[in-house]
């Protein structure tokens, strides 16, 4: 009794009560009744493939309205959540590669961090430099105001880099902190302690006159400079051949870069493919 329930088909619920049998239908009756079955079914929307609904535009305004949305998501992303940049020094060596001519790190620089913490010792950043920094910095925008608006809209989805000064160091010492390493100290000194620096290029890329300077400081002597409030100092691991803050200590902050500067944290290295990981952030006064 199961078995007669299971094999009700479609044509046995939708036959007329008192069908001809087949037998007694003649051949045209026949092909009719197939004809006719076949044209429903056929109609029938039911048994149309999913995902066959025709498009309410036409393609040529669905690609460049996808491509334009596109562009927007990316430029949100770009100005408020993160940015790839290209390390073109050595200045960050061993943590970071990069030099002229060669295939630099490209790395993601986190724009959210610092909006709910504060920037720490220990963390590589990417900045704008201020007037000193600046003295060497070419623009490489074009004369021409047409291509320089197209470069600079190119900026914003990360096809062109920013037309502004942006480099890469460590901090090493924060607002109200004393920093400073003087002939004989073991090493950088913020207020009055070494900091931790296991990351930095060893042996030094370049010689140390002893006279002015010592290995443990990495060059010149330096200090005591107390960073202002809401500034930072920082420093490149490849100490030797990094101009960093304590190169332009003579400028109106020191040498120290506001905090309003910094573009973002650098959280990893995503090319090239032999080079992905994350950068450390030690805590390198503790």
């Amino acid at each position: 009794m199961n078995a007669a329930v299971v094999l009700v088909t479609w044509s046995d619920v939708n036959e007329p009560t008192n069908p001809t049998p087949a037998s007694d239908r003649t051949p045209h009756e026949i092909e009719e009744t197939e004809a006719r079955d076949h044209t429903e079914a056929a109609a029938d929307p039911a048994d149309e493939p999913r995902g066959q609904k025709k498009s309410a535009y036409p393609w040529y305004v669905e690609i460049p309205v996808v491509v334009v949305l596109t562009l927007v998501v990316v430029a949100i992303m770009q100005l408020f959540v993160g940015r790839i940049y290209l390390i073109p020094s050595q200045s960050m060596e061993p943590t970071l590669h990069g030099c002229e001519g060669c295939t630099g790190d490209r790395i993601a620089v986190d724009k959210l961090t610092y909006r709910f913490s504060d920037p720490k010792p220990g963390d590589v950043v990417v900045f704008k430099g201020t007037e000193s920094w600046n003295a060497q910095f070419t623009t490489h925008r074009s004369g021409n105001a047409a291509i320089r608006g197209l470069q600079n809209l190119g900026s914003y989805v990360g096809l062109v880099a920013p037309d502004e000064n942006t480099l890469v160091k460590r901090i090493i010492a924060t607002g109200g902190q004393t920093i400073e390493c003087q002939a004989g100290d073991p090493g950088v000194m913020v207020d009055g302690k070494k900091v931790d620096d296991s990351f930095i290029q060893q042996p030094p890329t370049y010689p140390i006159d002893e006279r002015t300077g010592s290995v443990e400081c990495g060059g010149a002597f330096f200090g005591p400079i107390t960073v202002p409030a809401g500034n930072i100092f920082v420093m490149g691991d490849n100490r030797t051949n990094s101009a960093d803050s304590r190169y332009h200590l003579g400028d109106q902050f020191q040498g120290t870069i506001p905090e309003e500067n910094i573009r973002g944290k650098v959280q990893a290295i995503i090319l090239p493919i032999s080079r992905i990981g994350l950068v450390d952030d030690p805590d390198i006064q503790n």
